[in-house]
């Protein structure tokens, strides 16, 4: 997951671009690639079996869709906003006010998950120690990280990004060696799905309900079609996006398409990397724990630039007077907005507290209820097309529609289900506050135009 960004409503106007368009291919690979693929796919395979190569390939589609309509709007209307800019500028005020708070909750849910995903990869070494111990433990060392100032530390952003496809591309080439038999091992001979019940386990439902999960796994796109300004050649946005999204189609597709046939779909689960599930029974010893830390090292530091970044966010909102102004407070140590960091540590604080309460489907819950809001946020640049772009309407219906499938695949399975209830009570939080700022920005609309 990318890191959260979602600047300010109002929007400046940018500077002069210098980046080539490979560059943000390469950051938007890296912003993507996260704890939503490395864990989060095990409960796509858990609900699709070998079908979730498909989820995979329509979540990218989509991705893909909503990417280029928020590009498409960056180039005609250049803005260091974002897209609750754009949904400012095509609906109102509460659209940019709604926009920008679900975006703030989807980014601590996604913290949330992140936190609970370090937990769990933590029990593949300590499985007696329990899962909120864990997560109380990392949340408190990245507090202290962000407390103290992240200098430094982002400068190890681009050698975790590397981490992370390194590790990828290691489960790759190993899978394929023990597929071609290059590599001799005695856990027996893989065996790519060939049977109904290797494919769809649970029927087409199965798969619809692993959509969220796919989607999930591609999320970040949207803070990566903002950058799209900083190219030298704006028109290189799409062919930008377009690379980004084949390499990152060929390796989630790829390395799903070996996981799936070096283990069957029964041994997967949430509580361990499908990859590290696909290779248990190959005497791979070393792989396991170099897979493990490789992902909780990179897993954590997009925690913690996360957790940095909805900091950040809360203080433009504030700034903005979208949210209270207390938010927009900095310290003279480090010049650190402490009331913003200390709500961003209440909703992880909210994330120690399920997975204390219910630590067998918590991470579960807390992506689906993530990867939702995410897509309500998605649904928001789609619609903003609708109202600024002229042309791609037919494209926008499809990205549109295939958005509302995911989303309504997540009412087909039980467990699933209630990741969207949590979705829809902060969906409903939210709306109550915009209505409730709504009139109190309609009493201010009055009174300036009664003394003008």
């Amino acid at each position: 997951m990318a890191n959260a960004n979602c600047s300010s409503q109002k929007g400046k106007q940018p500077t002069e671009g210098d980046m080539a368009w490979w560059q943000l291919s390469l950051i938007g690979i890296g912003c993507t690639i996260g704890i939503g693929f490395f864990l989060g796919a095990a409960l796509g395979i858990k609900h699709a079996g070998a079908s979730v190569i498909f989820s995979f390939l329509i979540g990218a589609v989509g991705t893909y869709i909503v990417y280029s309509r928020l590009a498409k709007m960056t180039i005609e209307d250049p803005q260091e906003g974002s897209f609750c800019y754009y949904a400012n500028k095509a609906f109102g005020k509460w659209a940019g006010f709604s926009c920008g708070w679900t975006y703030w909750w989807a980014n601590v849910l996604i913290m949330g998950s992140q936190l609970t995903a370090l937990g769990l990869l933590s029990q593949f070494w300590f499985p007696e120690v329990p899962l909120w111990i864990f997560s109380a433990g990392y949340a408190i060392l990245s507090f202290v990280i962000v407390m103290f100032g992240t200098k430094g530390f982002d400068k190890m952003e681009d050698l975790f990004a590397t981490i992370k496809a390194a590790a990828i591309l290691m489960f790759i080439v190993i899978a394929l060696g023990i597929y071609f038999g290059w590599i001799n091992m005695s856990g027996g001979s893989p065996n790519f799905p060939n049977t109904m019940k290797e494919w769809l386990p649970n029927g087409l439902k199965g798969v619809w309900a692993s959509l969220i999960y796919a989607y999930y796994a591609y999320g970040g796109i949207e803070v990566i079609g903002l950058m799209a300004m900083q190219l030298k050649n704006k028109e290189d946005t799409l062919k930008s996006g377009k690379i980004m999204m084949l390499f990152l189609v060929i390796i989630y597709v790829g390395s799903l398409a070996l996981a799936v046939s070096l283990a069957s779909y029964a041994n997967f689960n949430e509580k361990e990397s499908p990859f590290v599930t696909a290779l248990a029974n190959y005497n791979l010893d070393f792989f396991p724990h170099i897979f493990n830390g490789a992902i909780i090292i990179a897993g954590f530091s997009t925690m913690t630039a996360a957790l940095f970044g909805v900091t950040t966010l809360l203080v433009i909102l504030a700034k903005d007077r979208d949210a209270p102004k207390v938010f927009k407070k900095k310290l003279k140590f480090k010049e650190m907005p402490l009331p913003s960091l200390l709500l961003g540590i209440a909703g992880l604080s909210g994330s120690i507290i399920v997975a204390f309460l219910l630590p067998g489907k918590v991470f579960e819950y807390i992506t689906t209820a993530a990867g939702l809001l995410l897509l309500y946020n998605w649904m928001f640049i789609i619609f903003s097309s609708f109202r600024l772009q002229k042309g791609g309407k037919f494209i926008s219906y499809i990205g549109l529609t295939l958005l509302i499938v995911a989303i309504s695949g997540t009412l087909v399975e039980k467990t699933v289900r209630n990741g969207f209830y949590i979705s829809l009570l902060f969906v409903g939080l939210i709306g109550i506050i915009t209505l409730i700022m709504k009139k109190k920005w309609d009493k201010t609309g009055k009174k300036k135009l009664k003394y003008s």
